[in-house]
């Protein structure tokens, strides 16, 4: 299973890029919250036992590969864009600017990007969009979880602000407790105002 995975990484390297970054994101559903990316560059053969795609994985398996990654990985990008933005430019451009910024935040400079699903970043680094990538790629694997566990922590976090919304628990994702909460607190700060099941009570 590893080595399928370190696949799109082999190719990579055989065409003369040493330094390969995976990038996801974890977000674009949920009704609340900043949509957030991950960008992981992992040294070649990095030992991830475990490692997939991070809507695979538990809570406490995700938390313990996100504690090995930080110790393993060459460098790790983090983007965060909050919901005006997303309001403001929509939620795919928001994950693609969120993309952008981990990208950018990653030293070294990565020399070949792999990105999660089927649009590219606006990078003029070489790039490779892979759909399912999170299942496909170690590298996108990797920034799978990073991504997870990073936005996880920030609602839970702010579940401390607006408490009866319960983000702790769904971290802001359209369940039946969280759209019974809009409905009877109407929406926080940090609520998505343009989407379906929020703009309705704003």
């Amino acid at each position: 299973m590893i080595s399928d995975l370190w696949a799109f990484e082999k190719k990579a390297r055989d065409m003369g890029h040493p330094i390969i970054a995976g990038i996801d994101e974890a977000g674009r559903g949920p009704l609340a919250g900043p949509v957030v990316s991950a960008a992981v560059i992992l040294p070649d053969g990095a030992d991830l036992p475990g490692i997939d795609d991070s809507k695979k994985l538990t809570p406490a398996k995700r938390n313990r590969l996100y504690d090995r990654l930080y110790t393993v990985a060459r460098a790790i990008g983090i983007g965060v864009v909050d919901t005006v933005e997303i309001d403001r430019i929509n939620i795919l451009q928001a994950t693609l600017r969120s993309m952008a910024i981990a990208v950018a935040n990653l030293q070294p400079r990565p020399d070949h990007l792999l990105v999660d699903g089927i649009f590219t970043i606006a990078s003029n680094l070489p790039q490779q969009a892979i759909k399912k990538g999170d299942s496909l790629s170690i590298s996108i694997a990797a920034a799978s979880i990073v991504a997870k566990v990073t936005r996880d922590r920030i609602m839970i976090q702010v579940d401390t602000l607006f408490p009866e919304f319960g983000f702790y628990r769904h971290k802001g994702y359209p369940t039946q407790t969280h759209r019974a909460a809009i409905m009877r607190h109407g929406c926080s700060p940090i609520h998505r105002r343009t989407f379906k099941g929020v703009r309705e009570y704003v």
